[in-house]
């Protein structure tokens, strides 16, 4: 083996590198690399990559990614449920989560509203909130776990994605649902399709047995309890079944797509 050549990094903050990289990291990986001293000679021992400029260092940190994305979706068990619980574990009042506050959250007109259907479907057609309230709903409690450490329990009812993709004549075999919100800057995210036709994954339309309020993406918000909170959109405007990795909001960051639980 030759020997490895100096980490330069010109123009990139070593310490901010470090930390984004370890965030894309498995729980478990990221635990023994952040106790094990987390730097660079670390970073690049682990990814077999020279880190000698931005281009490099951008290149390693999207290796990590897609590495952690790749095993992420190899272990999941679309057979395996999320832990559920009894009325009096709901964390009260369940938290408002989002990176602006509640004052600023969209206010959707759910008798205007129109929930957009496209790609690999065979009915295209808009579904009013009218008539989602129609299909058959299911009611779960179970925790949102949100990637900045707390979790808490609420009740979630709501349709079955899986139903609903087989009720439009969605393609199962395309890899993605691509979900886009009302949030005014154009909040997105991308599900796995192993994942939307998990049992749990749900079209959520009450909380705690009420509509579901504005503080928790009124009129719809898509329920993963097998992801992290980020992987759960509010205020959904549009679905799109596709095979095209379009990124999402927080994947565009660097957080990983696949955010299991």
């Amino acid at each position: 083996m030759g020997r490895m050549r100096k980490l330069l990094i010109p123009g990139v903050d070593k310490q901010l590198l470090v930390r984004d990289a370890a965030k894309l990291m498995p729980d478990l990986t990221r635990r023994r690399f952040i106790s094990g001293g987390a730097s660079l000679g670390a970073l690049t021992l682990l990814t077999g990559c020279d880190v000698t400029d931005s281009f490099s260092a951008e290149s390693m940190l999207t290796q990590i990614s897609k590495f952690n994305d790749a095993v992420q979706a190899k272990l999941f068990n679309p057979n395996t449920l999320a832990p559920t619980f009894p009325e009096s574990a709901i964390t009260r009042p369940f938290p408002f989560n989002a990176y602006y506050a509640l004052a600023d959250a969209p206010d959707v007109d759910g008798s205007t509203w129109k929930l957009e259907v496209r790609g690999l479907v065979e009915n295209k057609k808009s579904w009013t909130l009218d008539e989602l309230y129609k299909l058959p709903q299911e009611k779960q409690i179970t925790r949102h776990i949100c990637v900045e450490g707390w979790s808490a329990i609420g009740s979630w009812t709501g349709v079955r994605l899986s139903h609903f993709l087989q009720l439009i004549g969605a393609d199962t075999k395309a890899k993605y649902c691509w979900f886009q919100c009302a949030d005014s800057d154009g909040y997105n995210s991308p599900l796995d399709m192993a994942t939307a036709l998990h049992p749990q994954t749900q079209m959520t339309f009450k909380f705690g047995d009420e509509i579901l309020p504005r503080a928790y993406g009124y009129p719809m918000k898509i329920r993963v309890p097998t992801k992290l909170g980020f992987k759960n959109p509010k205020y959904v405007v549009s679905m799109e079944v596709t095979n095209d990795y379009k990124g999402g909001y927080w994947e565009d960051q660097g957080y990983n797509s696949f955010s299991g639980s």
